[in-house]
């Protein structure tokens, strides 16, 4: 059985389609991203999958229970880390883990907060306000409030976003412990590397899904050319490559250039043009998932407007 399988999921608001026909099936024990632009849906679709919302059409099972039939019993086997910090600013960790322990009924419920604050690190900080902690501290907050009900699915909408590079570290590394030990994830990120931390990714872009699969397969299925120039005159190949056939990205990176495109004979055919009687060296480069992501934007149109 998979921990997450919905299909043909459609949800809509004021004659807007915010979520059109997507399908996903995600195995247990498996870490899953979830990427795409703001506004693409993604938060609407996580929000339908933990049973806070009903698709207008579509359905699916997530847990084996269905997600039209059984949403209160979906709420309570799901851990879902919303976006922005919701607790309670003027509570102290405790306080607040202490209030999460108690709508779920867990008994008892101060050994049970106990074992959370040192599971995750928190004890020495029990007794802080939830307002003064740092964006890292916050989240693990979050993540200890999600796992305290030992949910066998969590939905990760963002969870790291405005948060340091060490924490973030730190959070995927808790993250991989859940998941080792059983615990299916789908979150939601807009950083690469940490699409790269999953086992496989899905791409969705104003409501609709794009593509799925594992990092290598995505990549490869794009079937992008990336072609890279270095050397002290990539300023001037920048310019000389600005609307030419086959070019559909142009991404300096210091003394470098990574030119994209998916008419790979074009796109040589432009750089080899563009770098004669320049000061540069060019070779093919390995197309990044990055790369992917930009052209997956660059192609879809907003279905808000």
């Amino acid at each position: 059985m998979k921990a997450i399988d919905v299909h043909g999921l459609v949800k809509r608001y004021g004659g807007k389609t915010v979520v059109d026909n997507v399908s996903i099936a995600v195995e247990q024990g498996e870490i899953s991203g979830f990427l795409g632009p703001n506004g693409s849906g993604k938060t609407t679709t996580i929000r339908v999958m933990c049973g806070l919302l009903t698709p207008d059409a579509g359905g699916g099972t997530v847990l084996g229970m269905d997600l039209h039939r059984d949403q209160l019993k979906i709420k309570r086997e799901v851990g879902y880390m919303t976006q922005r910090f919701s607790f309670y600013e003027d509570m102290s960790i405790e306080e607040n883990l202490m209030f999460v322990a108690r709508l779920y009924q867990l008994k008892p419920a101060r050994q049970v907060v106990r074992d959370t604050l040192e599971n995750l690190g928190l004890s020495a900080r029990r007794a802080q306000l939830a307002g003064r902690l740092s964006g890292g501290w916050k989240q693990r907050l979050a993540l200890a409030a999600c796992i305290m009900h030992k949910p066998k699915l969590l939905l990760l909408d963002e969870p790291t976003a405005g948060v340091d590079p060490k924490a973030r570290r730190e959070f995927w590394d808790e993250i991989h412990a859940l998941a080792a030990d059983g615990v299916t994830v789908l979150v939601s990120t807009h950083y690469m590397d940490e699409a790269e931390r999953c086992h496989r990714i899905n791409y969705i872009s104003y409501g609709r899904l794009l593509a799925s699969g594992t990092v290598h397969d995505v990549v490869n299925n794009a079937a992008l050319t990336t072609m890279v120039v270095e050397g002290a005159d990539v300023h001037q190949v920048a310019i000389r490559l600005n609307g030419k056939q086959g070019v559909d990205q142009i991404a300096p990176f210091g003394n470098t250039l990574h030119i994209v495109g998916q008419d790979g004979v074009a796109l040589k055919k432009a750089v080899k043009a563009a770098v004669t009687g320049l000061q540069v060296t060019s070779h093919q480069g390995e197309t990044s998932l990055e790369d992917v992501f930009i052209q997956f934007m660059s192609k879809s149109k907003d279905n808000m407007t």
